[in-house]
């Protein structure tokens, strides 16, 4: 199924809007066509002074029209721009629960600031496609087969001519016009995405492009990015505008062609004078729904590349996670022991692998300590156990159940997790440290500060976006009671303390070990003091386990933990 289809599959969910939208607009447009041939007829029919009582008729005819028309478009327009609001939120709610599983593989393959466009332009971009593509040409056909159906009972040859103008206006026009907004379509949607690129990566890098005085470098590139996208756009509209007027310069022509060829029926006697004035308003009239036929084609070109991209990236291949559906939604409240076996593991677009083959046990109520050079695997390892990220062999069992039948949620439910880099939200710390945890009195919130040597923050102390106004070291502290107040059994801890002092990481330890006595928990570091106290210490090197034991068991061997043990107290 083409993605354009999937959009109208989702269209159509709003099957009551659309039908009440199609009628009211064919109601209008037929009206429309009414009152002006009414108009047309009473004033031709006016001059030959006819009975009071015809006058009166017609005149109320005509007014009669009028309201109907005016109710009928209003209409129109209330149910098909519901239509339109509900079907772009059904479109954003059906495309983001495509994408959240896809996360973070689809940040291997996508930058944020593509991706960031995609979700935001070109859903809006999709905007145009009811009003302008999946709902014209029903009303457009309605209408003119209508007028055309009248027409012929007073003249065939005239019904003839606004039937190739209908063709003229409908399909030929715009189809030259589309051909031309193809390729600047094109265009634009590739300047958008490396715009907002530019945008994104400059916001995020502003501090270092100051810092490198790369800054005014970085915003010509911005300046010149923005003009091509600018000219682009404006290349765009004029297309738009020239289709516009050309259609309906047309219009105008097929009107003259009426007069012209009405006017020699009269003389013939082949019609009757008194319907040329009726049918030349019908034709001036019976265009009206034909001018959005004039951008029909370059909508449908832009809704339909806008639709490719958006699902370009929820269907790519690179980026699918091809797991087993899951069974297990709730994982038992206690300690669980993990067993890697075999697996194996590739960075996306990678040209080395991160995991050849590795196979491990943690046991239940473990402490276990990952060591060894960056770049070895140790980060890699601990998203694998956390569904982050699939391994392409083996498999990881949580106590004694495939984590592939097991979802994300009931693994991410259990876990107490604090990575290398924490996000903060815009907001105050309160509102920060009860992501643990709706239910979190302050009291509660009070004493995981404490426990991390942070009792000097108030709750309602403002936290910028990112944690701008926080150092490192108060992130560390502030994601390290996050989990303190998280429940769950499984401690996941990715270098908590490198941006501490000695002492305040010392205190901390001290306080972690009281809080997961009775649970299983892993930490990464680089740092090698106070691993002493672990149960089971692995050394990791290249994706591979080269060394593992107890501290003084690895002390003993004199090997690579051995080795960089007697660097860092050289160090200190």
């Amino acid at each position: 199924m083409s993605a354009l289809l999937k959009v109208i599959k989702l269209v159509l969910i709003e099957k009551k809007d659309i039908v009440i939208a199609v009628i009211c607009g064919f109601i209008a447009g037929i009206s429309s066509v009414g009152l002006f041939a009414a108009s047309g007829y009473l004033i031709s029919k006016s001059a030959l002074t006819p009975p009071f009582y015809t006058l009166i008729v017609l005149t109320s005819t005509v007014k009669l029209l009028g309201l109907v028309k005016a109710g009928a478009k209003y209409g129109e327009r209330l149910y098909s721009h519901r239509a339109t609001f509900t079907i772009l939120s059904n479109l954003r709610v059906a495309f983001f629960e495509k994408l959240t599983p896809l996360v973070p593989n689809v940040f291997q393959k996508y930058r944020s600031g593509d991706l960031l466009a995609r979700v935001v332009g070109d859903v809006e971009s999709l905007q145009n496609f009811f009003l302008r593509v999946f709902y014209p040409p029903m009303v457009l056909l309605l209408v003119f087969i209508s007028t055309i159906f009248f027409a012929s009972f007073y003249s065939m040859e005239i019904a003839v001519i606004l039937l190739i103008g209908f063709l003229l206006t409908t399909v030929l026009i715009p189809a030259l016009f589309t051909l031309r907004q193809v390729k600047i379509n094109g265009k634009v949607r590739n300047e958008r995405g490396e715009l907002s690129t530019y945008i994104t990566e400059m916001m995020f890098g502003f501090r270092d492009l100051k810092l490198f005085q790369q800054l005014q470098t970085k915003q010509n590139h911005l300046i010149s990015q923005s003009e091509a996208y600018i000219a682009q756009q404006k290349a765009k509209n004029i297309n738009k505008i020239s289709s516009q007027s050309f259609n309906g310069f047309i219009t105008f022509v097929v009107s003259w062609f009426v007069l012209a060829f009405g006017a020699y029926l009269v003389t013939n006697g082949t019609l009757e004078g008194i319907f040329l004035a009726m049918l030349v308003m019908v034709s001036l009239t019976v265009f009206e729904p034909a001018a959005p036929m004039a951008v029909f084609p370059i909508y449908m070109q832009e809704s339909s590349d806008a639709s490719k991209r958006l699902y370009d990236v929820v269907e790519d291949p690179d980026v699918q996670v091809n797991e087993t559906k899951a069974t297990i939604f709730k994982l038992p409240d206690n300690a669980p022991s993990l067993h890697f076996k075999e697996i194996q593991f590739t960075h996306q677009g990678d040209w080395r692998t991160t995991i050849p083959n590795l196979s491990l046990t943690i046991p239940s109520k473990s402490k276990v300590a990952i060591v060894g050079a960056s770049g070895s695997g140790k980060s890699t390892l601990l998203q694998i156990a956390l569904k982050l990220l699939q391994v392409q062999n083996g498999k990881v069992f949580w106590d004694k159940q495939d984590t592939a039948s097991i979802a994300g949620e009931a693994i991410w439910e259990q876990a107490k997790v604090v990575l290398q880099e924490n996000h903060f939200f815009y907001g105050t710390i309160r509102e920060n440290l009860k992501l643990a945890g709706a239910e979190l009195t302050d009291d509660q919130l009070k004493a995981a500060l404490t426990n991390v040597n942070l009792e000097q923050f108030s709750l309602d102390q403002q936290v910028l976006e990112n944690g701008e106004n926080l150092s490192g070291g108060e992130k560390q502290r502030l994601a390290i009671a996050r989990a303190f107040l998280k429940k769950g059994h499984l401690w996941l801890l990715d270098e908590p303390t490198s941006s501490l002092d000695a002492l305040t990481e010392q205190s901390i330890y001290q306080r972690l070990f009281e809080y997961a006595k009775e649970d299983t928990l892993i930490l990464i570091s680089h740092r090698l003091q106070g691993l002493d106290r672990m149960d089971l210490i692995i050394v990791m090197d290249q994706g591979n386990i080269i060394e593992y034991g107890s501290y003084q068991e690895l002390l003993n061997k004199e090997g690579y933990f051995f080795q960089m043990k007697t660097l860092e107290e050289s160090l200190l």
